[in-house]
């Protein structure tokens, strides 16, 4: 159902005539004492059997209930999995079509089970209800040794530390809380997660995952565990446990699989309850030029620029596009014993050997202006400040630009010539800028087509039409049709697509005299510059990407 429509478990029973009033009333209450689920506690109670229980969550959730006794089975499949799997979390592999595999199940809350299933068999899972006995019947005709019934499901650590009760403060409710919050962070580390949010809703705690910029739907937990989770996630993050009014920012070293993660905490005040969110930081992640995905070109272009002994070079895009990224690889670049480098960032992402690393804070009145006017007194060599926010920011910047220092900075344009007028409008007059710029590299992300599923499209496969004119630079196109190395979304990683401005003599001029901005554009153009939207095609053209990714990241109409 959708999920304006949704209705509460206990309203559907209800108005289906499956409990009473009296019934529904007296589980809830039961379910409050216990922490269960209500739909346990009917069962539990009498009041509801397991079958009706999956049927009418099947009916609710908009997921068909199927009948196993009616319905073909691949024995083959059966023999690929463990059997006490199957026992422990009641599934049943049906059938297998490419490389997704149906499987039943009676219990639909339990998403760490089918994230096994989907690692033991290498196929995406999609999902079907079927009746707990039904799902017992069909185990002990194909195993030759029937067991009793397990109970209604294999528990994840969000469903024992739910059955142990939100009142106990240890024990296996504790225990069972310790093992979820530490299997979603082996999840997001395990899969290259960049992400982690963990939100409160009325009746349930979601949490998303995000992998190439877009978030992704992971395990659910009962709603009673919320409390606790957050809790656990502050101590390990060294956080004010009895605070939930405020925000707060912390962050946890973890250590799993032989690699070491820097976890940045942020809870956040909800009408539901606190909210938490997790960057996930690799600290064995490498930085350099040839992992970016500029051109030749522009790789050449570039590592001239940053061995200029003074004068700015900007990185610009939207929130998320990797400009530190790209900020980080130049400097690693031009990284030695021989450069003082510093850095002022908001936060501090990665340690970056030899270079002199600082965290802003504003309530200390740290800011980049006042870290900026410091670090001028430390014999700096090369500057990168986080981000270009004011204008003392920016005219300490300009000045250290042009008396000997080579800075670094970001912006927010939405293309490389945008930089001028942007300085412009926070304060810098126009020949200082000319003087003092050296570059602008504007930058977005799109997602690298899985190699493993690419395939060449045609021109209507491939949605060319979307491109309007401008199909006519695609000579060929690519799509993915997804499979198990994806997780069945075609796209693995991401790549960057760049427009490098040099500020020529000419352009210099033309920024002293003030020109308006598709005059800047036209002589960066004339000068060489390859504009974005052409780079990004040329990615499409090589099979890097695909139409609707660059459609969908950079708006692309020509």
């Amino acid at each position: 159902m959708a999920g304006g429509t949704r209705k509460r478990l206990g309203d559907y029973l209800r108005e289906r005539g499956l409990v009473t009033d009296e019934q529904l009333d007296a589980a809830a209450l039961e379910a409050r004492r216990t922490g269960e689920r209500i739909g346990e506690a009917l069962v539990r109670l009498g009041f509801l059997s397991p079958d009706d229980l999956t049927a009418a969550l099947a009916r609710q959730e908009d997921i068909p209930l199927v009948d196993l006794e009616a319905s073909p089975i691949d024995e083959g499949l059966l023999e690929t999995v463990p059997e006490a799997f199957l026992r422990k979390h009641r599934l049943i592999p049906l059938r297998r079509d490419g490389a997704t595999l149906t499987a039943a199940t009676s219990d639909l809350g339990n998403l760490a089970a089918v994230d096994e299933l989907q690692r033991l068999t290498q196929l995406f899972v999609t999902v079907v209800a079927a009746r707990d006995s039904q799902i017992e019947r069909v185990l002990a005709r194909f195993f030759s040794a029937p067991r009793a019934p397990a109970p209604r499901s294999g528990r994840s650590a969000a469903e024992r530390a739910d059955e142990a009760g939100p009142g106990r403060a240890e024990g296996e409710g504790e225990s069972s809380v310790i093992r979820l919050v530490d299997e979603l962070f082996q999840k997001a580390a395990a899969e290259g997660a960049t992400d982690i949010h963990i939100e409160p809703q009325e009746d349930r705690v979601l949490t998303r995952f995000r992998y190439d910029g877009l978030l992704q739907e992971g395990p659910v937990a009962p709603r009673a565990l919320l409390p606790a989770i957050v809790t656990r996630i502050k101590i390990l993050a060294n956080l004010n446990i009895s605070e939930s009014r405020l925000p707060q920012d912390g962050r946890i070293l973890y250590e799993t699989g032989g690699k070491r993660f820097d976890l940045r905490v942020s809870t956040f005040p909800t009408i539901h309850g606190e909210n938490v969110a997790v960057r996930v930081l690799d600290k064995s992640r490498t930085f350099g030029l040839e992992t970016l995905g500029l051109s030749a070109a522009h790789r050449g272009t570039l590592r001239r620029l940053i061995q200029r002994p003074h004068g700015l070079i900007l990185v610009t895009g939207p929130t998320g596009s990797g400009k530190t990224t790209t900020l980080y690889s130049a400097l690693l670049e031009i990284n030695s014993v021989e450069r003082n480098i510093m850095t002022l960032e908001d936060p501090v992402e990665y340690e970056l050997p030899l270079v002199r690393q600082a965290q802003i804070n504003v309530r200390a009145g740290f800011t980049f202006a006042a870290g900026l006017r410091a670090i001028l007194r430390h014999d700096p060599d090369v500057i990168f400040v986080g981000e270009m926010r004011d204008t003392e920011t920016v005219e300490i910047a300009i000045r250290a630009a042009l008396t000997g220092h080579l800075v670094f900075s970001t912006l927010h344009t939405n293309d490389a010539a945008g930089a001028v007028p942007r300085l412009a409008e926070m304060g810098a007059e126009p020949y200082l800028i000319a003087a003092s710029l050296l570059a602008v590299v504007a930058q977005r992300l799109v997602r690298v087509l899985c190699p493993e599923c690419r395939a060449a499209a045609t021109a209507e496969q491939a949605g060319l039409a979307r491109l309007g004119d401008a199909a006519r630079l695609v000579p060929r196109a690519w799509i993915s049709r997804g499979c198990p190395a994806c997780h069945g979304t075609g796209y693995r990683g991401r790549t960057g697509v760049f427009e490098l401005l040099e500020v020529t003599p000419r352009l210099a001029d033309l920024i002293t005299r003030r020109v308006d901005l598709d005059t800047l554009r036209r002589q960066a153009r004339a000068d060489g510059m390859e504009p974005m939207a052409r780079a990004a095609l040329r990615k499409v053209a090589e099979g890097v990407t695909s139409v609707d990714e660059v459609v969908r990241v950079m708006n692309l109409v020509e």
